[in-house]
């Protein structure tokens, strides 16, 4: 499964990247509680975009998923970094969200260019539920091999 979206960097896209990515793995057999993980940390990385990118327009979401995990990628066109913040103490709001991706998915990358702009990689391990898809089709598989 791949998908690919481009997106206006307005809050009210998050919802909608959070429909499509949801019902995505909810609809391939994915755990519950692997879908919340994915789909917390996709936010945090959109939201990401829409407060703080300097570029306006559109930012692009694709994602896969390929032998046991979801691959996503967050990408603006900003002008790249900013000088990073002055340290604001542990109840600053400021930088939680990378925090909180890395304790979600299995793998975080944050690559930044000031001719590219921001690109956040997200790889998550995915735990399936008993009745999955693809735990049938690994039966099906076994079975006809047998």
């Amino acid at each position: 499964m791949r998908f690919s979206l481009s997106l206006p960097r307005e809050a009210l896209s998050i919802p909608v990247i959070r429909r499509v990515v949801g019902d995505a793995l909810r609809g391939l057999g994915v755990s519950e509680d692997c879908v919340d993980d994915v789909l917390v940390a996709t936010s945090e990385a959109c939201t990401n975009v829409v407060q703080h990118a300097r570029a306006s327009g559109e930012y692009e979401v694709t994602g896969h998923v390929d032998e046991g995990a979801c691959v996503l990628k967050i990408m603006d066109r900003g002008r790249g970094p900013r000088p990073a913040p002055e340290d604001r103490g542990v109840l600053s709001e400021s930088g939680r969200g990378i925090k909180i991706m890395r304790a979600l998915v299995d793998d975080l990358d944050i690559d930044t260019s000031p001719d590219r702009g921001t690109v956040v990689h997200l790889r998550k391990r995915l735990s399936w539920r008993d009745e999955a898809l693809v735990r049938r089709l690994d039966r099906k598989l076994m079975h006809s091999a047998g």
